[in-house]
């Protein structure tokens, strides 16, 4: 079993941000009228903008020491299988995200956005099930709401 990634919260909050943002000037650069940007393109130009851009920020917030220090623990934790599940990992992300974009394109932004919350509730209680977290009333809660909000949004739909 792999042991899980522990991330700094500068890292994690870079990353969260990016994801959420991404989508945001996506629906509405795909929605202009008269231009043929598509999701691939759009998806191609976000990346390669934000490796250029996020990169120096990166190394500079955490030094070339952070990084070393970094690889030399994913090796202890992991094993020398580290780059394998590094390249496994980036692959099926950026599948994940190729297959997002291609989608935008075919169905409008609010029907992806419901789809994107169904996908997270049934991560997050696969993940309650698989690894038998106990979950407090208030998350329960959350999920609850999220799910109705979903059902009543395919009900006015039809």
């Amino acid at each position: 079993m792999i042991p899980a990634v522990k991330l700094s919260p500068a890292a994690f909050s870079v990353t969260n941000q990016r994801s959420k943002s991404a989508l945001v000037p996506s629906v509405s650069i795909l929605n202009m009228k008269g231009k043929s940007v598509s999701g691939m393109n759009y998806y191609a130009c976000l990346s390669i903008m934000s490796l250029i851009i996020l990169a120096p920020f990166a190394i500079a917030m955490e030094g070339p020491q952070m990084w070393a220090a970094g690889w030399q623990k994913a090796l202890a934790d992991v094993g020398p299988n580290v780059l394998w599940w590094i390249g496994a990992q980036s692959v099926f992300y950026h599948l994940y995200n190729q297959v997002s974009y291609m989608s935008l394109d075919q169905i409008s932004p609010l029907t992806f956005s419901i789809g994107n919350t169904m996908k997270r509730i049934s991560v997050i209680v696969s993940s309650i099930i698989i690894f038998r977290t106990p979950v407090r009333p208030v998350n329960a809660l959350g999920a609850a709401i999220a799910i109705f909000g979903t059902f009543l949004y395919s009900q006015a739909k039809q």
